[in-house]
């Protein structure tokens, strides 16, 4: 892997400061190269998400590390366990949008590395995974959330974890034509997931207060255009506190670094720079002196909240100045990732099932 500039983004953030940041995981990083929590487990999404701001610093052989860890980890099934701990899983269950996000990150790696030998290492434990996740569609096209321990599907679907499982459909779909082994399996399943997530909100369970669900499916890819941007105005006053950033949930006067970094990079996803990088630069107050940053500030108590710097914090810090910078051939990840979006067709007249999430 060579190195290639660090990103910095003028007035806002320095080269410096985003190699530090970078820095601030690496050092939490386990010695088998799990990236954890800060109470100490390791999810295979949010590793995922550390491998690439890794990667993105140029800090290859740790972001290697954490894909063999991957690797080493991986159930039979294609799935991860929801929670691991010194090498043990604490949660049995397996998670779709955890599988479907090593797509992601190992497309995001050969778009910044171009290491092609390594994606073929990978493919097997991408394909793996990808067919983990797809196996939990419904006939209507929404992704239930989990396979329990037991082997039972959940029984229902989450709106933000569906739109991630999207761009990791879509990712995987380009791996596969870019290694000559394609899954056009995975681009129909992607094709009904993303008409759900654009016109079939009651296929999800409510999680509305959570700010993930209001931008996500922007993020993902699955929704762009004229309805994004009415999306992004509907939930804006709700969610976004002016000088501080993006709220995680609507009734908590409680702002976090990593929604406040993803909010950034769906502006940017739907052409709204100005606003992406004000967002970014509100959000910088979260910043800890060793290049970390703390997960969330309780601006009613003036508090910290949880009173911790959490690596997955500092990964979606490492891919916004990315993307705000355009420093990196991955810098555009999430904007392209709506290349594919389906045009929204009129849930009255589409002939999907209207019935709700069962929750």
């Amino acid at each position: 892997m060579t190195a290639g500039r660090t990103p910095a983004v003028p007035g806002i953030i320095t080269a410096e400061q985003v190699l530090a940041t970078a820095r601030s995981i690496a050092a939490v990083q386990d010695a088998d190269g799990g990236v954890p929590w800060p109470e100490g487990h390791v999810d295979a999404w949010n590793h995922v998400e550390c491998l690439m701001a890794m990667t993105v610093a140029g800090l290859g052989a740790e972001a290697r590390k954490g894909y063999d860890w991957l690797a080493r980890h991986q159930r039979k099934d294609g799935s991860w366990p929801a929670k691991t701990a010194g090498g043990v899983a604490v949660e049995g269950n397996g998670e779709s949008n955890h599988a479907a996000y090593l797509a992601v990150g190992v497309w995001h790696d050969l778009l910044v590395t171009g290491d092609e030998r390594f994606t073929r290492a990978m493919w097997p434990v991408v394909e793996r995974a990808l067919d983990f996740a797809a196996d939990l569609q419904t006939p209507r096209g929404e992704i239930v959330w989990e396979r329990a321990a037991s082997g039972a599907p959940a029984a229902y679907a989450l709106l933000t974890g569906c739109s991630s499982i999207y761009q990791g459909l879509r990712c995987g779909v380009l791996l596969g034509e870019r290694l000559g082994d394609p899954h056009p399996d995975w681009e129909l399943a992607a094709d009904r997931l993303g008409h759900v997530l654009a016109a079939h909100p009651e296929a999800f369970a409510d999680k509305s207060r959570f700010s993930m669900d209001w931008y996500y499916p922007i993020l993902g890819g699955a929704v762009r255009g004229p309805a994004a941007r009415e999306r992004l105005e509907r939930g804006w006053e709700t969610f976004v506190v002016p000088g501080l950033g993006a709220r995680c949930v609507s009734d908590q006067p409680w702002v976090t670094g990593a929604e406040s970094c993803e909010l950034a990079l769906t502006l940017d996803a739907a052409g709204d720079r100005a606003r992406a990088l004000a967002v970014f630069a509100d959000m910088q107050h979260m910043r800890h002196e060793d290049g970390s940053y703390w997960t969330g500030w309780q601006f009613v108590n003036e508090a910290w909240f949880p009173h911790e710097q959490s690596a997955y914090t500092a990964a979606a810090v490492v891919l916004a100045a990315d993307a705000l910078s355009d420093t990196t051939p991955g810098a555009g990840l999430f904007r392209r990732a709506g290349r594919y979006a389906v045009p929204v067709v009129d849930a009255a007249s589409c002939g999907c099932s209207h019935a709700p999430s069962r929750t």
